[in-house]
């Protein structure tokens, strides 16, 4: 599902307007981002968590110049589902499997 998608789902779930809902879910967007920008995290229960994850320093190759590279240590987004979220989604899997 595309950003488009979901605003058009939303609207037609809703009843409103797909440009005020653009707004909405771009904030919505922004907010995250911006949490996870200055280092905190973003819970939402029943969903799952926004995280920020460190990564350490390693070493790596340049296969084409055959040289060795050293990646710093860095921070990246991670998302990680509720329990109830991956349940669902489990449950889900198997229906889908019998239907065929």
């Amino acid at each position: 599902m595309t950003k488009a998608e979901l605003i058009s789902l939303i609207s037609k779930n809703t009843g409103v307007e797909k440009t005020e809902v653009l707004n909405i879910v771009t904030s919505y967007m922004d907010s995250i981002k911006k949490s996870l920008e200055e280092g905190e995290n973003v819970y939402l229960r029943g969903f799952g968590s926004f995280i920020v994850k460190k990564r350490a320093e390693k070493k790596a190759r340049n296969i084409s110049k055959n040289t060795t590279i050293t990646i710093p240590e860095h921070n990246i987004p991670a998302f990680k589902p509720a329990k109830v979220f991956m349940e669902a989604i489990a449950s889900g899997k198997k229906k889908s499997k019998k239907k065929k």
